[in-house]
């Protein structure tokens, strides 16, 4: 039985607002959309470690990602280590809430201060805390565009998912590395 894509938060009692997320229905958007960002920046969580997926972990699709888009990776939580053992090198390391900060700060130029960030694409880091951080950007950081690369909806991103099984959420993601790694 396939499972209905959603568009409401996938924790219910939480309420957006009026702007919510464009739904990625079609991974080659995400591909796309990495293409046109001039400062692109991947934020990684530690769940990233945790979740198992049919050809490993999704931190090692977060590496294919970042080597093939050539994107800057910000390690938050412990996972620096997790990076490191697996032969890659992050651009930085810190908490989640930092980058968040350095976001939203109209004076901060960005990893290497190269200038601002225009995309920040958050994979990762627990439901309630993306929520935030993303709720944040949204308001204080208007002309930063985000993309959830979770398997649930984050209404306060710029562009997210919907609520995915397991099984679609990795087919999506192959779909973005193929397009990524064919360039």
């Amino acid at each position: 039985m396939r499972m209905a894509k959603s568009t409401e938060p996938w924790m219910t009692a939480e309420i957006p607002g009026p702007k919510k997320a464009l739904v990625i229905t079609k991974p080659k958007v995400v591909s796309a959309i990495i293409r046109r960002a001039k400062r692109p920046l991947l934020i990684v969580g530690h769940e990233a470690v945790e979740i198992e997926l049919k050809e490993g972990r999704l931190i090692d699709y977060m590496i294919r990602l970042a080597e093939a888009a050539e994107i800057p990776v910000v390690a938050t939580a412990h996972i620096q280590g997790e990076f490191q053992r697996r032969g890659f090198k992050p651009a930085s390391w810190m908490p989640a809430v930092d980058i968040a900060n350095r976001l939203v700060d109209s004076e901060w130029m960005g990893l290497g201060d190269e200038g601002r960030h225009d995309l920040a694409l958050f994979v990762g880091l627990p439901y309630y805390m993306g929520w935030l951080i993303l709720s944040g950007l949204k308001h204080f950081s208007p002309d930063l565009k985000t993309v959830s690369l979770d398997m649930h909806y984050q209404p306060h991103a710029s562009w997210s998912f919907p609520n995915l099984s397991i099984e679609e959420y990795e087919k999506n993601l192959r779909v973005i590395l193929e397009e990524l790694e064919g360039d």
